[in-house]
This record gives C-alpha cells, sequence and structure tokens, in this order.
C-alpha cells in the first residue's frame, strides 16, 4: 500500500509556523498521528474525507465526535442555508433561539431551561461556577476517571500541563473515582461543607454499575452539593436526551455538545429551572453572570442543531449509530482473533461510541503499537482515533474498514513475535495529549 502525503507534511509545517501546536485542539495534532503520516483534511461527504495529497479515507471519530450524522449532511446544510440568508448575529435575540430552545427541551425533558454557547468548556465552567454560586462553597469535585472537561483553569490544573496556572487553584479542585459510593462519600465527609458539586461523564465505556448513578446523586444532595453531568460526548449519542435519558437519572446541571450541532460550533447548559434562573433576569437572589457570548446564539449554528434534533427523531439516528457500531466491533473482533491479537487490539465502549486499546506483550497500553495500528489503517484507508461511528456509515465501509483491520492485526501480530513493534511504525511514536513538555 503505497500513499504520498507529502502535501500534508508540508501543511502541518504551516500550521505549526502559525498555530500553536498546529491544530486548535490538542486531540487533532500531528503528534496524535505516525511521523509524516498525518493527513491534512481537504474535504468531506457523508463518513468520508480527502485529504490535501488526494488520499480518500473512510473516517471513525468524525470531529471528535461532533459529526454523527456525517460530512454535509443535506438537510443540516439547506436549514443552515436558509439562515444565513436572514442574518446571523443581531442587537437582540433572533427568534430561532426561542425555537432552538424549546426544541432541545423537547428533546432533553429531564432539563427545564438551556442557554446555549459554543463549545463544551464554557457550559462545563458556567455549571460550576453556578454550582459555587449557589452553594457559596469553593471546592469542585471532578471524577478522576474521565479525561477531560474543560480547558478552564478548575480542570487543567490537574493535569501534567498546569503550566500558567497558580497551586493555588489547584487547590479548590478534588477528585472521586468512578463507581465508587463509598470512597465519594469519604471525600464528601472530609471535605464537609466545602463542595459545590460533583461533576462528571455519567458513563464512558461501560455502562454504569447498578444504582451508582442515582446513589451518586442522592449523596451530593445529602452533602448539599449540585450534581453536574458532563453530557458533551453522550448526549445525542447514547441517547437524544444523552445518559440522563437512557438510564434514568437527572443531573440538576448538564453540558451537551459535540453531536448536537453536527459540526457546528453548538453547546449548551441545561439545568433545574431554580438553579438556572440564578443567570436571568426574573429571580430576586444575587445574580450570576452565568454565560454571555457574542457568539453563542448564532443563528446558522442554532438552525443546524434544530435541524440535528428533527433528524435524529425522524430517521432513528440513535438506533442507527448503535446497529452499525455493533456491527463494526463484531467485525474487528473477529479479524483480530483470526491474527491471534484478540487480547492486543480491544474493542471497548458503548457501540455508539467505540475505542480501541493496543496493548503490548505484557497486555500494557502501548503508544508504540497504537503507531503501528494507526499506520497501518491510514495506508489502508481508514483514519480515526478511535472507532466512534457516524450514521453515515455504510455496510460496504465497514465490510472495508474490518478488512483492513484484520490486515493491520497480522502486522501487529509479527511485532508481537518479534517483541518491538518499531520495524513497523514508521518513526517515533504517537503521544498522549496531556504531558508537560512536547
Amino acid at each position: 500500500m503505497t500513499k504520498s502525503f507529502s502535501n500534508s507534511v508540508k501543511a502541518n509545517d504551516r500550521l505549526c509556523a502559525a498555530v500553536p501546536g498546529g491544530a486548535h485542539t490538542y486531540a487533532k495534532g500531528e503528534d496524535q498521528y505516525p511521523a509524516e503520516m498525518a493527513p491534512v483534511i481537504s474535504h468531506g461527504l457523508g463518513a468520508h474525507v480527502w485529504d490535501v495529497d488526494g488520499n480518500e479515507y473512510i473516517e471513525y471519530g468524525s470531529g471528535l465526535r461532533a459529526v454523527s450524522l456525517g460530512h454535509a449532511h443535506p438537510r443540516v446544510l439547506e436549514a443552515v442555508r436558509r439562515e444565513l440568508d436572514r442574518g446571523t448575529n443581531f442587537v437582540r435575540p433572533s427568534i430561532i433561539e426561542v425555537e432552538a430552545a424549546e426544541r432541545f427541551l423537547e428533546a432533553v425533558p429531564t432539563a427545564d431551561m438551556v442557554k446555549f454557547t459554543k463549545n463544551g468548556s464554557d457550559a462545563t465552567t458556567a455549571a460550576v461556577k453556578l454550582a459555587r454560586a449557589v452553594t457559596g462553597r469553593p471546592l469542585v469535585a471532578l471524577c478522576a476517571d474521565h479525561a477531560f472537561f474543560s480547558i478552564d483553569d478548575w480542570f487543567i490544573a490537574r493535569t501534567p500541563m498546569s503550566a500558567g496556572i497558580p497551586d493555588q487553584i489547584a487547590d479548590l479542585t478534588v477528585a472521586f473515582p468512578y463507581g465508587d459510593l463509598a470512597a465519594t462519600e469519604e471525600l464528601l465527609t472530609r471535605h464537609e461543607g466545602q463542595i459545590a458539586c460533583l461533576i462528571l461523564e455519567p458513563a464512558t465505556q461501560q455502562d454504569p454499575p447498578a444504582g451508582y448513578l442515582e446513589g451518586l446523586r442522592d449523596l451530593a444532595h445529602r452533602h448539599g452539593a449540585v450534581l453536574i453531568f458532563d453530557e458533551t460526548i453522550t448526549g445525542f449519542r447514547f441517547s437524544a436526551a444523552g445518559a440522563q435519558g437512557l438510564y434514568g437519572v437527572t443531573p440538576d446541571l448538564s453540558s451537551f455538545g459535540k453531536a448536537l450541532g453536527n459540526g457546528f460550533a453548538v453547546s449548551a447548559l441545561a439545568g433545574k429551572r431554580d438553579l438556572m434562573e440564578r443567570g436571568g433576569l426574573r429571580d430576586e437572589r444575587e445574580r450570576v453572570f452565568l454565560l454571555s457570548t457574542t457568539h453563542g446564539a448564532e443563528t446558522h449554528a442554532l438552525a443546524a442543531a434544530v435541524a440535528v434534533m428533527d433528524v435524529y427523531a425522524e430517521e432513528g439516528i440513535v438506533e442507527r449509530l448503535h446497529a452499525v457500531g455493533e456491527s463494526l466491533a463484531a467485525g474487528v473482533r473477529e479479524v483480530a482473533a483470526s491474527a491471534g491479537v484478540e487480547d492486543h487490539v480491544v474493542v471497548r465502549g458503548r457501540a455508539s461510541n467505540l475505542v480501541f486499546a493496543t496493548l503490548d506483550e505484557n497486555l500494557e497500553p502501548s503508544q508504540s503499537y497504537r503507531t503501528l495500528f494507526l499506520r497501518e489503517l491510514i495506508l489502508g484507508g481508514v483514519i480515526g482515533p478511535s472507532f466512534v461511528v457516524s450514521a453515515a456509515l455504510t455496510e460496504e465501509d465497514i465490510a472495508r474498514t474490518v478488512d483492513v483491520v484484520g490486515q493491520a492485526c497480522v502486522m501487529y501480530r509479527k511485532a508481537l513475535d518479534a517483541g518491538d513493534p518499531s520495524p513497523w511504525t514508521g518513526g517515533r511514536p504517537v503521544k498522549p495529549v496531556f504531558r508537560r513538555y512536547a
């Protein structure tokens, strides 16, 4: 399999010269891909993308889980084009703001009010600020087992990339383990009266333990804390109403994003009226400067969100995502077993939100083996940091992907037998996003 990446290499050099990190999201950086094999995308359609060298790929993890309907979805584009002709931003709210809000609250009936913004970090940070305001407490308790909540100081202070954040900020964030109510209760007791909120993704790779989310809600409320679900990923992927709709546990506040706009920039803070009104105009309590963004309600992004919600409701998109994911997972597991690497190339997660693990000879996560695997996929015309599916994937796409994965697994077996993947990595290994030095 021969591919040229010369134009992408040049484009990456230009990106790194002009843009810190060479991308506007660290997870899209060239360090996340094999050396000189980080395609720079020209365009996409459905579940396929093309790079600036003209290489075509079946794409997974579209837009870091944002493009769940596929690229250039006709109904979304039609709605956006229609709204663009009407103007994009005004000195007062557009009527589409209330239409989008009401449509969102239909899709997410566990919420009473919603406020739109541009990215998930804004929404989660607004939720944290609101929780601190209503409780009068300083500490934020976040789930230590979940990878990312916000670009803001309250979260980044606890990562290896905490440069520029005073230590005092890090001291205001504590952590609890997922699925362990006893440990969380111990944390709340140890910091009695100091923890404003518990924030977590309600589910990631596995379903939550039976009774866990209910128990966490009750525990938070018993200790006077606000429960926040980060549904940035799970919203409109686990169900239209997110994990809270799937598992039947309503948080006090929640953030939505990613799939809400099918790639257009729109996210949301949603929650109970008593809390959300603290950022409003019809409440007598001290006000919270909740969310106030010039571009938070751009009309074309809200039109995209309305179209996405309509497509989800009318076309059974959640069911489609699960069916496609189940087909892919079954195929990958079969070819991995055939190559004798089923314990090393592992598919995990809910069918609509699949990831893959690449394990070494000792069954430990390996960046070098991940590099080998990604390299073989890219050479075979498949790209993605995960196996997160879109509804645009066809049976032919899945069959082709499974075939490419099968070929990659054969190479993986060779590397395992040799005890060294480096002859098959093409250079330096891919890097973790959170690291102190480049």
